[in-house]
This record gives structure tokens, C-alpha cells and sequence, in this order.
């Protein structure tokens, strides 16, 4: 019995802890982690548990931290989660004592109000990871918590309102790895401001209003935002040093011409996206930049115009996968550009003014984004773009391509012709008339041609391509017969003919054993039957037509593979659609336009729009009810009226027959 007793008490003694604070606070306790978070707390609970590791106190109501709210007893707190407070007052040393507190989030406080006072808020001996976001800092006012955190590696100051980063912010905090100053006001940072962090990889200044970066020599750093400012020019130091710079992002900005890099660098990502680019050089002509001076684009430095490419090296990028310069002014891309990209794995030049394309090498790159220029002339040197396997050309009202364009290319997978003027080479005829071929290139896979003006497919216009993906689309009046979908058979697994002004078609579907989505809508097919035998179809859109009945026999096919049916705007019949309304009636059927999805029925001689959801078998009944009542009638009335011409000629006969034989 004593024994069963000290077990006993030995058990409350451990668990007390917990179930005081389960009777004193709603806090959530999964063992050292304790989640008070979103309790409208006004203070912290006194009712802890004596061992924490994470104490999570954010979204609360909390003013002011002080030894009384969190005392030093809680030294064994890890990770301390404070944001999205009220808090304007921290008691200085506060955190000195909590030897391994590592993680400490302040985001989205009033920490402007703690700064005002000009007091340090102590040491932070252990603090790893420090989220001062979101409090409306200013400038110097960071300094109050920085100047003694010597382990201090993770630093975010977003969404302040810092205008100017000095050259002591972060004399207190050296071992500073990752700092976060995106979302700020910044205009200035003063010379040495990061030059003593010797192990700083990742800076974030994206979202400031930064105007110039010049000799920029942070040979340590590996990633670099730079974007949403209004950078003009970017120029790393001419320094010998190998730099350790992997990821620099500089789109959004208003650069006009491309940045000067380190001479030996281990780029692999650069982002010059959405800028003002107007050539790949580093510089343009010298009245030029005369001319951008004068109209406030270039800075100046002692009232000389500053320099934009100290010697105009050759810009060397061995290491580069990803380049992106979409979005600017581009007019050339001269071949020579690209010399030293051996690794390039993926170029968006998208959206510029090219009139011409002209690469030759580039035997790594992956995806080619051209789209959306003014390209007159594409041209591929017969050994470039080996490993290439996705090109976007849509959006450059192209006419005339080399026949073998993409043939030559031997490993493309995904091409995007869209919005063109291209014609499609018959395999039998060969290449005629600046027409493209799309035959015979047994890696393609995907392949858009919507919006280029077809109006014929040739037989076998794809074959021997092992299509999966074939959009046809907006190509008005285009001539579709079963012959130039062929070769297709066994490959096609989605196919659009949508917005084409079909009025019929003869294809057999059922021949295509793998095609899973097939959409006919914005067109003006009367009827669709285009299945002899079993359909593989899972999606299926006839949306927008001209469709008065969907034939069983047709719906007979799809009922047992169909998933999805877009079916409205149509001029449907309630009552001829028998098949139709059972299959949208099925659970397993999923019909996203079905609430706007109507049919029509004639009630009292004139013709009804009621919705497919509302269609009962009475009206359709007591429709087909009157045409056989009056149908009824007519053969009743034809019947009496031939029995009475026959009545009729009969008696005439006899009385003709009596007059004569009295006569005799």
C-alpha cells in the first residue's frame, strides 16, 4: 500500500505542472512546447511549466516585456515566438540570462516606440535568429538590438522604414550570414556597411529605392536580391578575386544596359527582367549616355557622367543556367553573346523587340523563350541547341520558317507556335510555300498552333510525331478531315479544336485508344457522333454550339469513361435527349456549367428555356402526351371519313343496280 502511494504521489508531482496551467490558461501544452498564441493575452500567464523549449506567445496584446512578465527562470526557453503584439517596451538585459534562448521573433510590434527611448535592449548572447519585421523602424534604429548579439546568423528587417543603412549598423552582430532589409525605404548605404561580415551569403534589399550600385565587391556573398528598386546601373569591383556570387536578382528595376559583373564569377542565376534594357553591352555610345544624363536616367559623380563599363571586357558567364531578360527594349542578341554560356540551361529574351533570332552553340540549353517579339527572321546553326527541349515562339506573326527548323532540333519535346502565320507542310507533297514541318520529329510531344490563321491539315501532317498534347484552336474555317489527325492514333491524349466555326466533323474517336480530353467547344456542330465503337474520352467540352441532340449512340460510348462534360450554351431539346439527361444526371459525372446548362420544350405551342437540372418526366410526358392525342384524332377522323366515302359509293352502286333491274 505505501509503495502504491509514492507511485501515486510521484505521478501528481510530475504532472501537476500541466494540469495547473490546463486549469489556469487555455495554453496548449505538447510536451516542452507550450502554444498560448491568439488568446487576446494582455500578460503572460504565470502558470508555466518550469521546463520550456518553446513558448509561442504571438497574436496576443502584449505591451511590455519585463523580468516580472518573463522571468529569468524560464532560462531554458529555445525558441520564443512574440510577433504580432503590441509590444513598445523591453526591459534592458531582459534575454541576457536566457543562455539558450536561439530563436527570438519581435515581428510586427511597436519596437519604434522602444527605439525612441535610445536604450539597448541588452544582450543577446545566444540569439541565432533575430525577426525584427514590421515595426516601423527608421534609420540607427535597429542599433539598439544589434549591438551585442555576437552568434547572431539570421537578421529580418522588412517591411520597416529604414532610409539608410550606415557603415556601424552591424559592428555588434559579425557573424550575421542572412540579413532581410526587402520592403524598406532605403536610398543610401554608406561605404563598409557589409564589408566586415566576412560570412554573409545571403542579402534580400529587394523592394528599397536604391538607385546605383558601383563597385560592389562582397566577394562572400551567394545570393543577392536587388529587384523592385530603381537600380539604372550595376558595377561589381574590377578586382581580381574569385566572387562566390551564385543567385543575383536585379529585374524590375531601370537598367539600361547590361550590368558589369565580377571578371571571375560563379554566376548560375541572373534575373534583368522587366528593366529598360537596350543593348547586351555593358554601355552605349557616348552621346548616348549624354543623352540619358540629361533626361535623369544616370547618376553623376563630381559632375562627370558615370562610367557604365570601366574597359568594356568580355563578360564571361561559364557557370550560368538561368538567364532571364524578358520584359525590356531589346532590339539584337548578337550570337557572340553567348559564347561563354556553356552551361546556359534556360534564356526567356520573351517580350523584347527582336526582329531577328540568330544562336549558334548553346548545346545545354533546355528552354528557349522567344515569344512575344517582332521576329522576321529565325535561324539555328545546323549543331545549336542539342539538348533542346522546350521553345516558345507564340506571339510573332510569323509567315515563312526553314521547312526543317524544328526537325533539326533532336531533342525538342514542347513547341509553342501559338498566335502566328504558319502553314503546315504535307509529308507527301513536301516543303511548298514557307511552310513549317511537323512530321517525322519522333521527340516531339507537345505542340500548339492556335491562333495561326490554318485553314488546311494536310494528311499525316503529324506523322510519325508521337504527339501526347495537339491544340488547334482559334484557327477559324480550318479544314479538318480524318486523314490529318493520322499517325496520331496511339499517342494523342488531349486534343482542342476549339473556336475553329466546325460545322461537322468525320473523325472517329475511337480510334484514338489514349485520348483522355477532346474539346469541340465554341464551334457550330448540329451533331456529334463521332465514335463507332468505345471512347476513352474522360473530359469532353461542347460548350457554345449549335446542338439540338446529343445521338445515344454517341452517349452510349461515353457513358463509361466520361468524367467530365461541359455542355451548355447550346439550344438543346429537353425531350430528344433522353441519353443526355440520364448521363448528366449520374453522381459519377462531374458537369462544371451545369447550373447555367439549359434545354427547350414546347408548352402551350411555344418554346421554353428551362434549366437541364429542372427537366421532369412529366413535361416531357404531357408533351409527347398531346402530339399522341392529337395524332389520335387525325387517324380517327381520316378512318370515319374513308369508312363514309366508302359507305357512300356503295349505297350509290346498289341504287344504280335496282333502277336497272326494274327497267329490264
Amino acid at each position: 500500500m505505501g509503495s502504491r502511494l509514492w507511485i501515486l504521489m510521484l505521478v501528481v508531482h510530475q504532472v501537476s505542472p500541466f494540469r495547473l496551467l490546463a486549469e489556469a490558461s487555455p495554453c496548449r501544452v505538447l510536451q516542452d512546447d507550450v502554444d498560448c498564441s491568439s488568446l487576446n493575452f494582455r500578460r503572460i500567464p504565470t502558470q508555466l511549466p518550469a521546463v520550456i523549449r518553446r513558448l509561442d506567445l504571438s497574436q496576443n496584446l502584449l505591451q511590455n516585456l519585463t523580468e516580472q512578465e518573463l522571468p529569468a527562470s524560464y532560462s531554458s526557453i529555445r525558441h520564443l515566438d512574440l510577433h504580432g503584439n503590441k509590444i513598445q517596451f523591453i526591459q534592458p538585459g531582459l534575454f541576457q540570462d536566457m543562455s539558450l534562448l536561439e530563436v527570438l521573433d519581435l515581428s510586427e510590434n511597436s519596437l519604434d516606440l522602444y527605439a525612441a527611448l535610445k536604450t539597448h535592449v541588452g544582450p543577446l548572447t545566444s540569439v541565432r535568429r533575430l525577426d525584427l519585421s514590421g515595426n516601423g523602424l527608421f534609420t540607427d534604429m535597429s542599433d539598439y538590438f544589434l549591438s551585442d548579439a555576437p552568434v547572431l546568423a539570421n537578421l529580418s528587417l522588412d517591411g520597416n522604414s529604414i532610409t539608410k543603412i550606415g557603415r556601424h549598423t552591424f559592428n555588434g552582430s559579425q557573424a550575421l550570414t542572412n540579413i532581410d532589409l526587402h520592403n524598406n525605404v532605403i536610398i543610401e548605404i554608406e561605404e563598409g556597411a557589409f564589408e566586415s561580415l566576412t560570412g554573409l551569403s545571403e542579402l534580400d534589399l529587394s523592394m528599397n529605392s536604391i538607385s546605383c550600385i558601383t563597385d560592389f565587391n562582397l566577394v562572400q556573398l551567394k545570393t543577392l536580391n536587388l529587384s523592385k528598386n530603381s537600380l539604372t546601373n550595376f558595377q561589381a569591383d574590377e578586382s581580381d578575386q574569385e566572387f562566390e556570387l551564385l543567385y543575383l536578382d536585379l529585374r524590375e528595376n531601370k537598367i539600361l544596359y547590361f550590368p558589369v559583373l565580377p571578371q571571375r564569377n560563379k554566376l548560375i542565376y541572373l534575373d534583368l527582367s522587366r528593366n529598360l534594357l537596350r543593348s547586351v553591352n555593358c554601355s552605349g555610345p557616348l552621346e548616348e549616355l549624354e543623352i540619358l544624363k540629361d533626361a535623369g536616367y544616370l547618376l553623376t559623380d563630381h559632375d562627370k557622367p558615370l562610367s557604365l563599363c570601366a574597359n568594356q571586357r568580355h563578360q564571361d558567364l561559364p557557370s550560368l543556367l538561368y538567364l532571364d531578360l524578358s520584359y525590356n527594349q531589346l532590339k539584337a542578341l548578337p550570337s557572340s553573346f553567348f559564347s561563354s554560356m556553356m552551361a546556359l540551361e534556360s534564356l526567356n529574351v520573351s517580350n523584347n523587340c527582336l526582329e531577328s533570332f540568330s544562336v549558334e552553340g548553346l548545346n545545354s540549353l533546355k528552354t528557349l523563350d522567344i515569344s512575344s517579339n517582332n521576329l522576321q527572321n529565325l535561324s539555328f546553326g545546323g549543331n545549336a541547341l542539342a539538348a533542346l527541349e522546350v521553345l516558345h515562339l507564340e506571339g510573332n506573326a510569323l509567315q515563312t520558317l526553314d521547312a526543317d527548323s524544328f526537325a533539326r532540333l533532336p531533342s525538342i519535346r514542347s513547341l509553342h507556335l501559338q498566335q502566328n502565320q504558319l502553314s503546315i507542310c504535307s509529308p507527301r507533297e513536301g516543303p511548298t510555300g514557307g511552310c513549317v514541318q511537323l512530321s517525322s520529329i519522333p521527340t516531339l510531344r507537345y505542340l500548339y498552333l492556335s491562333e495561326n490563321g490554318l485553314l488546311s491539315l494536310p494528311p499525316g501532317s503529324f506523322q510519325g510525331s508521337p504527339l501526347l498534347i495537339l491544340d488547334l484552336s482559334q484557327n477559324p474555317g480550318v479544314d479538318v478531315v480524318p486523314s490529318s489527325l493520322s499517325g496520331l492514333e496511339s499517342s494523342l491524349c488531349h486534343l482542342s479544336l476549339k473556336g475553329n466555326q466546325l460545322q461537322s466533323l468525320s473523325i472517329d474517336f475511337s480510334l484514338f485508344r489514349n485520348l483522355k480530353s477532346l474539346d469541340l467547344s465554341v464551334n457550330r456542330l448540329t451533331g456529334v457522333s463521332l465514335w463507332s465503337g468505345d471512347s476513352s474520352v474522360e473530359s469532353l467540352n461542347l460548350q457554345n454550339n449549335s446542338l439540338v441532340t446529343l445521338q445515344s449512340d454517341a452517349v452510349i460510348a461515353l457513358q463509361k469513361t466520361l468524367r467530365t462534360l461541359y455542355v451548355g450554351s447550346n439550344p438543346l431539346s429537353c425531350c430528344r435527349n433522353t441519353h443526355l439527361l440520364t448521363l448528366l444526371q449520374q453522381n459519377r459525372l462531374y458537369v462544371p456549367d451545369i447550373a447555367s446548362a439549359t434545354c427547350w420544350i414546347t408548352r402551350d405551342s411555344e418554346s421554353v428555356e428551362i434549366g437541364v437540372n429542372s427537366v421532369q418526366a412529366e413535361h416531357c410526358e404531357s408533351a409527347d402526351g398531346k402530339v399522341l392525342w392529337i395524332s389520335v384524332i387525325v387517324v380517327l377522323a381520316l378512318g370515319l371519313a374513308l369508312v363514309l366515302i366508302v359507305t357512300l359509293k356503295h349505297c350509290h352502286s346498289k341504287r344504280h343496280g335496282f333502277n336497272r333491274g326494274i327497267k329490264a
